[in-house]
């Protein structure tokens, strides 16, 4: 196994999960030690922060970074997911709604808010993955947590479709932001697509692709990785 520590900023694809990016980079460079700093659903695209070797001790710190994302919501549509990739439970008329309404009830949802964590999730409860008691069927109790929003910002309207930025802190569910949205304006909404652009100081145009890595030899990785002692403070600093 190779020895290599470090932050390696790579754009996550559609489809795989934040687990299955860390077992390619592994699995490709022979490391020993790959973790990331904030997960991101398989739905969602961008931004993930790796961790190699040494700097795997900063995921705690550096996943309490502020993220900043930028996605689409459908409306007339709930899931039980909060997303697209999820079972649909309800639909409800949307033509009514302008961006204006959205936009108007987006800024209930700014500021420091209390959100109720998806059953689709990585928390747990009695020990248990609450996504695999979905599974089941089975919808247990959640404990609201407090989150900060800083902007939730609805940019334009084609149809149903919502396209908004959104600048939030550590532990906020997108997906549920925008569920919660659409319960609000009456007629549901669920997650379309997201992508992560920012978490902390760390950029989505300063990352690699699947298919870059893929082509690239260890050398070439080594090139584009972040030493680890710029962990943790590198996350917060100011953004230019």
């Amino acid at each position: 196994m190779n020895s290599i520590d470090g932050i390696l900023v790579v754009d996550k694809p559609k489809d795989w999960t934040s687990h299955d990016v860390c077992a390619f980079v592994k699995r490709r460079y022979k490391i020993k030690k790959v973790g990331h700093a904030g997960t991101l659903d398989p739905l969602a695209t961008g931004l993930l922060v790796l961790l190699l070797g040494r700097a795997t001790k900063h995921s705690i710190a550096l996943s309490s970074c502020d993220k900043e994302y930028r996605g689409v919501m459908e409306l007339g549509v709930k899931t039980d997911s909060h997303d697209r990739q999820g079972k649909v439970i309800q639909t409800a008329p949307w033509e009514h709604i302008a961006l204006e309404d959205v936009r108007r009830k987006a800024q209930d949802f700014t500021g420091e808010i209390l959100q109720v964590p998806p059953m689709v999730s990585a928390l747990k409860h009695k020990g248990v993955r609450l996504y695999k008691l979905a599974r089941k069927g089975m919808d247990v109790p959640r404990q609201e947590r407090k989150v900060v929003v800083q902007n939730f910002d609805m940019e334009k309207k084609e149809g149903p479709f919502i396209h908004f930025q959104a600048s939030v802190s550590k532990g906020t569910y997108l997906r549920t932001l925008v569920n919660d949205l659409g319960e609000a304006l009456g007629c549901c909404a669920t997650l379309a697509e997201l992508r992560r652009v920012r978490s902390g100081q760390f950029r989505l145009e300063n990352s690699v692709t699947i298919d870059e890595l893929k082509q690239s030899d260890l050398a070439k990785m080594r090139s584009k990785i972040l030493p680890f002692w710029y962990t943790p403070d590198y996350a917060y600093r100011s953004g230019s």
